[in-house]
């Protein structure tokens, strides 16, 4: 998860205040000073932490909570309030036909992030043309024509031009036909007058509807100058923070930025041209405190094609013990993919969690990992031992432990998870109640997904 330090920080702050008898100036003088340490490790400028801190202390002493809620509740809505007022407006970022021009320093992640805009018009059915218009560095032509290659998108490069003008009016007549144009273009050590020269030409010749300045989540508050002199020579609509995945000083970069006054429209959450997330402020702060999200929750399921008959049926099977290992396949497949257990511990709510549970990042990476190597090993299995896992001998095992090119030990530790899954799910077969609800989970009913996580903080 993003800014973990500052989550894990956050939510004990608001357990104290949950597990507070009554709230008094005290309380709110400590709660102010923790805030303030919380902030301030997490990069957020000095002054800014300080203007936030004084108005969380006015508005807790001055203001009354609405009638019917706990002064407690009260106290997490002001701090929630005044955080949200340092993480800019929202995304207004429009899914249509456009041309995209990606400015920023050199190493800030621009190329990546090419590839994770393109990765994400294409999954909204858009037709995507990536413009290698960065000349300086060696690798860029490259790396964005790989990355084109296995996405899947229209690609246009020149590899001996030295001129990023000329690339990008070849380019607009080559892809003339694509939908959305990324022009990813050069970046420098540092602001010099020859970029910003460069970034004004080359937006006059391609007429952007949209410059993306991309920052380092690491750079931290000297997010800020870049994003001001670049904004004054390319006028900037938009932000991508890359690498704010473990970040430190993700908050400086998120503050800085605001000060632009343009929204933060993506961040990027990992290597993999999946690990973008559209910035919705709203969303990643009820996350980052522990809050919940809905709404991720029902876009996740939304994207993995879970419909309600197929998943009552994958329950059925499970909870009456005459599942395969071809179901336990369908069902990892889902839970397999990069991030999306995160995703998922990141979108539920601190409150609905197991008093003490503690899942850090190294814990998900190797649960993925794990079910990724088991899915390896299926796929060496023929559909007869998928089907019967009863099958599988002691040759069947150094057979598909060859095939899938693991050791032998994997390929039995996979064959006891199923055999202790199946085991489990008979013992919970005559719990009737426990049957019902899973149920209703499914449907949406008594203890569907709304009621199990509570309203939505939007």
């Amino acid at each position: 998860m993003v800014l973990d330090s500052f989550a894990s920080s956050i939510r004990d702050t608001l357990r104290k205040i949950a597990g507070s008898s009554y709230i008094d100036s005290n309380t709110i003088k400590e709660v102010s000073k923790e805030i303030q340490r919380i902030l301030l490790k997490a990069d957020v400028n000095v002054k800014l932490t300080l203007e936030l801190t004084r108005r969380l202390e006015k508005r807790a002493s001055e203001e009354k909570p609405p009638s019917g809620m706990l002064e407690q509740d009260f106290i997490v809505r002001i701090i929630y309030e005044e955080l949200l007022g340092i993480l800019g407006e929202e995304s207004r970022l429009e899914i249509k036909p456009q041309t995209i021009m990606l400015v920023g320093l050199y190493g800030q992640g621009k190329t990546t992030s090419a590839g994770k805009l393109a990765r994400f018009f294409t999954k909204k059915g858009l037709s995507v043309g990536l413009i290698a218009a960065d000349v300086h560095r060696m690798a860029a032509y490259n790396q964005l024509e790989q990355i084109s290659r296995d996405l899947k998108v229209s690609f246009y490069g020149e590899e001996k031009e030295k001129d990023p003008v000329k690339i990008v009016r070849n380019a607009l007549r080559s892809l003339s036909q694509i939908q959305v144009k990324i022009v990813d273009t050069s970046g420098r050590d540092s602001l010099d007058e020859e970029l910003i020269d460069e970034v004004r030409h080359i937006k006059k010749t391609c007429e952007p509807d949209e410059v993306l300045f991309v920052v380092d989540a690491t750079m931290g508050q000297q997010t800020g100058n870049q994003a001001r002199v670049l904004n004054e020579a390319a006028g900037i609509t938009g932000v991508i923070i890359s690498k704010m995945d473990g970040s430190a000083k993700g908050g400086g970069a998120l503050s800085a930025v605001a000060e632009i006054r343009q929204p933060v429209y993506f961040i990027g959450t990992g290597e993999h041209m999946e690990d973008m997330e559209v910035f919705n402020p709203k969303r990643f702060l009820s996350r980052l405190m522990g809050l919940g999200d809905l709404e991720s929750l029902m876009q996740f399921a939304e994207e993995s094609k879970i419909s309600q008959e197929a998943a009552e049926k994958t329950m059925n099977k499970l909870m009456s013990g005459k599942f395969n290992l071809k179901d336990m396949y369908e069902i990892w497949e889902k839970f397999a993919q990069p991030g999306i257990m995160k995703r998922l511990v990141d979108a539920l709510p601190v409150s609905k969690m197991p008093a003490g549970a503690k899942l850090d990042g190294n814990v998900l990476d190797n649960a993925e990992n794990k079910l990724r190597v088991y899915r390896t090993i299926m796929d060496s299995m023929t559909f007869a031992e998928l089907e019967e896992p009863d099958l599988i001998n002691a040759s069947r095992i150094q057979r598909i432990s060859r095939g899938s090119g693991k050791d032998e030990a994997s390929v039995r530790a996979l064959l006891r998870e199923y055999k202790s899954m199946k085991k489990n799910m008979k013992a919970l077969h005559g719990n009737r109640n426990l049957k019902k609800m899973l149920k209703n989970q499914f449907r949406g009913g008594d203890f569907g997904l709304e009621n199990m996580l509570g309203e939505s903080e939007n």
